[in-house]
C-alpha cells in the first residue's frame, strides 16, 4: 500500500484513531495526541529548529516515539509507524454490512472529556468531519452519573455554548455538531436532567447505567415511562450487558421486551443497535423482535474516542445479517429529517 507524506500534527493524530479503533492501550493513544497538541501551536521555524537540534524530546508530552514520527513527516516521508498501523488497521473492522455503513449520514451516541471520554469536543467533531459524517450527536453524560463526570445543569449549558463555537468555526462544511445527552433512566423512569436543559438539545438518547440486577417487572416499568418521556428519542444499549472485554462480563438486564419494543413503536423511539463490541446490545433475538414489531432504528458507536467513531462497522453489519430496513434506521436520515423527528 502507497501512502501520501503528511505533516507531522496529522501523521500523529491518525496513529492516535488507528490505535484508538482497534482499542490499544490508552497509555500509547494519550502520547501521540500529546505530541500533536504540544507542537500545533509552534511555528513552522520552530518546529524545524527543534527537529535539526533533535532536541523534540525537551517538549513537554514528547517521548522518542512520537519524536521519530514528526522527524519522518517534517522531512517529507511517511512514519514508519503511520505505516504499520494503516498496514495493520486501516480495513473495514467488519467484514458485513458495508452498503449499509455507506447510508449512515452521523452517529447519535458519542462521548467527549467532559463527561467520560478521552478526547475533547472538538477532536470528536472533526474526526467525525474526516470521516464523512454529515453530523454527530456529542451525548455526554448526565449528573447522577458521578463515576462518568455526568453533567450537571450549568455545566451542560456551557458545553451548548462550546458546541457552537465549534459549528461556527466549521460554517463552510457541510458537517454539524449536535447537542445531545446520554440521560440516566432512574430507578421509577424518569430522566436524569432538568425538562428546561433537555428542550434545549437536538436529539436524547436515554439509558439504564444503576441497578441493572432490578426484578424484571420494575425494570420493564422502569423502561417504560422511560420511552413514554416526550423528550426521549433514542432507548440506549437496552439490556446494559458486556459480553467481552477489558470491563469484564456482565449478564443482561431482565425486562419483558416486548413490552418495551411495542412502547418504543408506539412513541415513535429509536431502539440503539450500539455498535461497540463489548455491548452488541440488543442481542440477535432482542434486535428481531424490535425488528419484527416495527420500531426504529440508530446504530450508534457510542464512542469514547474518535478511533472508536468507526466502531459503526459493527452495528451495520448485525443490522444488515438482521435485515432491518434502512429507512426505520433514522441515522440514514439527513439532519433535517432527523431533527424535525427528535424534536416533534
Amino acid at each position: 500500500m502507497s501512502l501520501d507524506p503528511v505533516g507531522p500534527v496529522p501523521a500523529l493524530r491518525r496513529i492516535a484513531f488507528l490505535l484508538e479503533r482497534a482499542r490499544e492501550d490508552t497509555y500509547k493513544i494519550k502520547a501521540f495526541r500529546s505530541a500533536a497538541a504540544t507542537i500545533l501551536p509552534l511555528s513552522a521555524e520552530e518546529l524545524a529548529r527543534h527537529v535539526a537540534d533533535q532536541t523534540l524530546t525537551g517538549l513537554p508530552g514528547i517521548g522518542a516515539s512520537s519524536a521519530t514520527v514528526i522527524s519522518q513527516a517534517w522531512r517529507g516521508e511517511v512514519p514508519e509507524r503511520l505505516a504499520a498501523l494503516e498496514e495493520e488497521y486501516a480495513g473495514p473492522l467488519a467484514e458485513g454490512g458495508r452498503n449499509l455503513r455507506a447510508l449512515l449520514r452521523g452517529d447519535l451516541h458519542s462521548h467527549s472529556d467532559w463527561s467520560d471520554g478521552g478526547s475533547p469536543l472538538e477532536e470528536m467533531a472533526f474526526t467525525a468531519l474526516e470521516l464523512g459524517h454529515d453530523y454527530l450527536v456529542l451525548t455526554d453524560h448526565s449528573p447522577r452519573l458521578k463515576v462518568a463526570r455526568g453533567l450537571s445543569a450549568e455545566r451542560l449549558a456551557r458545553q451548548l455554548s462550546v458546541v457552537d463555537a465549534v459549528n461556527e468555526h466549521l460554517s463552510d462544511q457541510s458537517f454539524r455538531l449536535l447537542k445531545g445527552i446520554e440521560v440516566d433512566i432512574l430507578d421509577d423512569g424518569s430522566l436524569d436532567q432538568s425538562e428546561e436543559m433537555l428542550g434545549r438539545l437536538d436529539l436524547r438518547v436515554a439509558s439504564v447505567h444503576s441497578k441493572l440486577k432490578m426484578d424484571k417487572e420494575p425494570m420493564t416499568r422502569r423502561m417504560v415511562a422511560a420511552v413514554q418521556n416526550p423528550f426521549t428519542n433514542v432507548l440506549g444499549h437496552c439490556t446494559g450487558r458486556l459480553v467481552t472485554g477489558n470491563r469484564g462480563m456482565r449478564a443482561q438486564s431482565q425486562f419483558d421486551a416486548r413490552a418495551v419494543f411495542e412502547a418504543c413503536a408506539e412513541h415513535d423511539v429509536a431502539v440503539e443497535i450500539n455498535s461497540r463490541p463489548e455491548r452488541r446490545d440488543p442481542p440477535t433475538q432482542l434486535l428481531e423482535l424490535a425488528r419484527d414489531i416495527g420500531c426504529l432504528f440508530s446504530i450508534d458507536s457510542d464512542a469514547h474516542a474518535p478511533g472508536q467513531l468507526d466502531m459503526l462497522d459493527y452495528g451495520c453489519e448485525r443490522a444488515e445479517s438482521a435485515g432491518i430496513d434502512p429507512d426505520s434506521i433514522v441515522n440514514t436520515w439527513p439532519a433535517d429529517r432527523l431533527l424535525a423527528w427528535a424534536n416533534r
